[in-house]
């Protein structure tokens, strides 16, 4: 494949056979066989291009932060979209390209005086991350302030509307077209004062760093909450808290976070998060479903 190879070269920075335990928060994951930076817009179409005529499998990932990635080689094409991090402010809109920091936007917007974001202050993934898995915290989504989505998909870039991303709780159209590549997005802000912006945002990251276990490798919170009660009260509801299988464990501080105590294999990971699932379904007549994205299993 030293011909694929060079021909990637011509798009951007390329690396190769890349752990993917050091592109995802968890520190979980085998080797990709390639990973691109695409330098531009112009660069990904090209790069989408050749991947498309060698039938190359591919995946975009960000920061990786609520990513479960397998322990066996991905023998394909790792996306990153780092350098996409340019973004500009229309008066009370925001407009990122998906390599930016949500948590850098979200300050950026403070001293801005305007209000969203606060909400993502925390979350460390990047705009495309966030918008892919609608990601949220304090019973705020990415959603609520989305106005549209430019994405790359047939071999064009184009907006949705936010109607057409069919956002959910923690989910999109984009996972259920993974061969749509999210670009950009429009954020919708409200002017508001710069203080009061600063002082939420720093309560909540008060609150982050005494209720997260940010002392260990995690991919956040590891199942989406049922209807009528949160996750965590049906983990700690079976006694899970410390719960270890190998150096997965769930965690002392946050019961819905599995940190990874040391060199954690996914295998161990999913294993953990099976019993705790079929734990709670007995006891509880619930079944708790995975918010952590799966990859190359």
């Amino acid at each position: 494949m030293s011909d694929f190879l060079e021909l990637l070269k011509e798009f951007g920075e390329v690396e190769c056979d890349i752990p993917l335990s050091t592109m995802t928060t968890l520190r979980i994951g085998g080797p990709a066989s390639y990973v691109v930076y695409p330098e531009d817009s112009v660069s990904l179409d090209a790069l989408m291009c050749l991947i498309t005529k060698h039938k190359m499998p591919y995946k975009v990932i960000g920061k990786g932060s609520n990513l479960l990635c397998s322990d066996k080689p991905f023998h394909g094409v790792v996306i990153r979209l780092d350098r996409f991090d340019h973004y500009f402010f229309m008066e009370d809109t925001l407009v990122a390209q998906a390599g930016c920091s949500i948590i850098a936007l979200a300050y950026q917007a403070m001293k801005n005086g305007l209000s969203g974001l606060e909400f993502a202050s925390g979350i460390p993934a990047t705009v495309g991350g966030v918008t892919f898995m609608n990601a949220g915290a304090y019973r705020s989504s990415i959603s609520d302030v989305i106005d549209g989505v430019f994405i790359y998909r047939n071999g064009r870039y184009e907006w949705l509307d936010n109607r057409e991303c069919e956002f959910g709780y923690r989910s999109s159209i984009f996972q259920r077209h993974p061969d749509w590549i999210i670009a950009a997005v429009r954020i919708r802000l409200s002017p508001s004062d710069t203080s009061e912006i600063r002082e939420l945002m720093e309560s909540r990251r008060e609150r982050r760093m005494n209720s997260q276990p940010l002392n260990y490798p995690s991919a956040g919170s590891v199942f989406r909450n049922p209807d009528d009660i949160p996750a965590w009260k049906l983990i700690e509801g079976i006694g899970f808290r410390g719960k270890r299988i190998g150096d997965a464990m769930v965690s002392e501080k946050h019961v819905n976070f599995i940190v990874n105590a040391g060199n954690a294999s996914a295998e161990d990971f999913l294993t953990l998060v099976n019993e705790i699932k079929d734990q709670v379904e007995q006891k509880y007549q619930v079944r708790l479903h995975m918010e952590v994205e799966k990859f190359n299993w």
